[in-house]
């Protein structure tokens, strides 16, 4: 009975202190919520009550496919929803407010009103570094996440949460610290965990049977964490198959699903699950939004040889596959090197967020010496809008070698410039971009650097007449499907605006 009672005395002081943080915390978002006001130049304006929609976005200015989703949103919302205030939950504590809408005017031509936008910098977005962890760093980044997580609502909690960048984890701490007050959505470019990594694992020594665990633990949990979402868009088929299939939990067997509640990852079950919360939602297909309006003046013919490459310079987008599948192009026809007729180059354009990203860069121009082919390749980096869509009206082939690419703004951005896509056979560009139209193929897909090299030649060699007629039906299909204006149709069917309270 003692005991009892000191458990119970226990838990009622851990829910007091719980009442009473949390109380802090919203007393001091109601305070900066004032403040932000009179920074804006709002808070003398009476006749309309302001909301909050929070934008949980910590590289928001990187500059990459992501966050043109994230800007074309908000600069959609600034248009259509004048009572709306957007505030993004930044790590770019380097780059002030002005700084960044710059950036976001040059990167993408897309005008934000300062007077509806705030910024909350975050001082910890290292801990979502995957540098920071070299060992298990799906559940490092995931922990990180609640971290940033935590200082974002500390700092202000908005009307509405929406994380724009797939930290699914953030989910269950937002729950937490605003009670469950605030409606969380979200815009997925691709899942922390996927069904393809677990296939992946397929060795039966104990260090892989440890890594299945291992995954699938982390799958589960991740499931739980998507459960708190109101709403959810995702980019892709490919990305909708595999949320659609971790929120269905249909990879999870008996012992999957009773083994955390019989260990001590009880009270990690408990701190995810959202079965109070849980509204069935849906995952629906809301695909990028892709400006094609300078890109489709650009003329389809007498193009240079040039092959274009435009990602991020992250890991998984995998460039030193293109400096190679370039270099046996050039080892199988020692013609194109010739100048200045014959000669093709590789143009590798891309955004560079950290020091990370050009240490990368450095090591691949060292990768491409050791080929043999620096001559022949040009690095253009954190390169303005203008001088993008200047490669792009120059360019005949775009160059995507990235494994199960979740959807890929850059490849539309070929097709609607003129390009011939040349992309990895997996993920979207397979099943959603690079498809048939109207029964004739738009592009073409590879997977191992030697049917790269096969590709580039065939494309470099096809007659003209097809050629033409290949880049006309590549345009067709890109401006069609692909517009800013189906992004932001889909992203109001969301519902997002119903849980604005």
């Amino acid at each position: 009975m003692y005991y009892h009672f000191l458990a119970g005395l226990a838990l009622l002081a851990t829910v007091l202190a719980y009442i009473a943080y949390t109380e802090s915390i919203w007393s001091k978002s109601l305070q900066t919520r004032q403040v932000v006001l009179e920074q804006l130049g709002l808070e003398r304006v009476e006749s309309k009550r302001y909301k909050f929609v929070g934008f949980f976005h910590p590289y928001c200015n990187a500059g990459g496919g992501g966050e043109r989703v994230l800007w074309t949103a908000i600069a959609h919302i600034q248009r259509q929803h004048k009572d709306i205030i957007c505030v993004v939950y930044s790590g770019d504590t380097d780059a002030s407010k002005t700084d960044i809408i710059n950036k976001v005017k040059a990167r993408f031509a897309i005008d934000l009103e300062p007077s509806t936008l705030h910024f909350v910098y975050l001082k910890s977005r290292h801990l979502i570094e995957d540098s920071r962890w070299p060992r298990f760093t799906i559940l490092g980044q995931s922990l990180g996440s609640i971290y940033l997580a935590w200082e974002a609502m500390c700092e202000f909690i908005p009307d509405l949460y929406i994380d724009t960048m797939g930290y699914a984890f953030t989910f269950p701490a937002v729950t937490w610290l605003t009670r469950a007050a605030v409606p969380i959505g979200a815009y997925v470019h691709y899942p922390t965990i996927s069904t393809d990594m677990l296939a992946r694992v397929r060795a039966e020594s104990w260090k892989m049977r440890g890594k299945r665990i291992y995954y699938r633990l982390m799958m589960y949990y991740y499931a739980l964490s998507l459960s708190h979402a109101r709403f959810l868009m995702v980019n892709s088929s490919w990305t909708h198959n595999h949320i659609a299939s971790i929120l269905s939990h249909e990879h999870f067997g008996p012992m999957m699903r009773w083994a955390p509640r019989l260990t001590p990852l009880l009270a990690v079950e408990l701190a995810l699950s959202a079965k109070t919360l849980r509204t069935n939602v849906e995952p629906e297909i809301v695909y990028p939004p892709c400006d094609t309006q300078e890109m489709v003046k650009f003329r389809l013919d007498d193009r240079e040889r040039i092959i274009l490459s435009v990602a991020q310079f992250r890991p998984e987008k995998d460039h030193a596959a293109q400096l190679r599948a370039f270099a046996q192009l050039l080892m199988d026809h020692p013609e194109y090197r010739s100048l200045p007729k014959n000669e093709v180059r590789l143009v590798l354009l891309g955004g560079a967020r950290n020091s990370g990203d050009i240490d990368r860069v450095g090591r691949l121009r060292l990768l491409a010496s050791d080929l043999g082919i620096l001559s022949h390749v040009t690095f253009v980096v954190n390169a303005s809008y203008p001088e993008v869509l200047e490669w792009l009206s120059r360019s005949s082939i775009g160059l995507s070698t990235m494994v199960d690419e979740h959807f890929g703004i850059n490849i539309v951005e070929f097709m609607a410039a003129g390009l011939i896509p040349l992309v990895h056979a997996s993920g979207g560009p397979l099943h959603d971009i690079v498809v048939p139209y109207r029964s004739q193929p738009t592009g073409f897909h590879a997977k191992t650097p030697g049917e790269f090299a096969t590709a580039m030649h065939e494309i470099l060699t096809v007659d003209p007449v097809q050629l033409r007629a290949l880049r006309e039906r590549g345009r067709r299909w890109a401006t069609e499907r692909f517009s800013e204006d189906k992004f932001v149709e889909g992203w109001e069917k969301s519902g997002w605006r119903s849980h604005v309270p």
